[in-house]
C-alpha cells in the first residue's frame, strides 16, 4: 500500500503542526521538520533536498549607538516573465544597538525519484 498521495506537481497543503503551506508530496514539514505521515525513504536520503541551487546568507549588524532598528523580511517570488506570483513577510523584529541577525534564504529542490538533475 502506497501512502504517498500522487499529486499534481507543486500542489501544496498544510502542515497539521505548524499550518505551514508545504509541498502535497512532502513527507516532512520543511518548516517545522515534523513527520507527516510514515515514509520508509523519509528517515533516509529521501528526506534530503535533491539540490540546493540557490543559498544566500548575510548578517546585518546595527552599530553600537543610536535607537533600536526595525525590520521586516520580505520574499518575493516571479516567474519568467516578472510577474510577481508570491510575496510574503517572512519575519520582522528589532534591533538594538550593538546587537546582530543572519538571515538565510535556500531554495530546496526535490527531483522526481531516480532522476539526476542536470545543474
Amino acid at each position: 500500500m502506497n501512502t504517498v498521495r500522487q499529486g499534481a506537481p507543486g500542489a501544496t497543503r498544510t502542515c497539521p503542526h505548524c499550518r505551514a503551506t508545504i509541498l502535497e508530496s512532502a513527507s516532512v514539514c520543511p518548516a517545522c521538520r515534523h513527520h507527516l505521515r510514515f515514509d520508509p525513504a523519509a528517515v533516509g536520503p529521501g528526506a534530503q533536498p535533491s539540490f540546493l541551487p540557490l543559498r544566500v546568507e548575510g548578517t546585518i549588524t546595527h552599530p553600537s549607538v543610536g535607537g533600536p532598528w526595525e525590520y521586516s523580511v520580505m520574499l518575493s517570488i516571479r516567474d519568467d516573465r516578472g510577474e510577481e506570483i508570491a510575496r510574503q513577510v517572512v519575519g520582522v523584529g528589532a534591533l538594538h544597538p550593538a546587537e546582530q541577525r543572519t538571515f538565510t534564504l535556500a531554495v530546496e529542490v526535490f527531483a522526481p525519484a531516480g532522476e539526476k538533475p542536470a545543474i
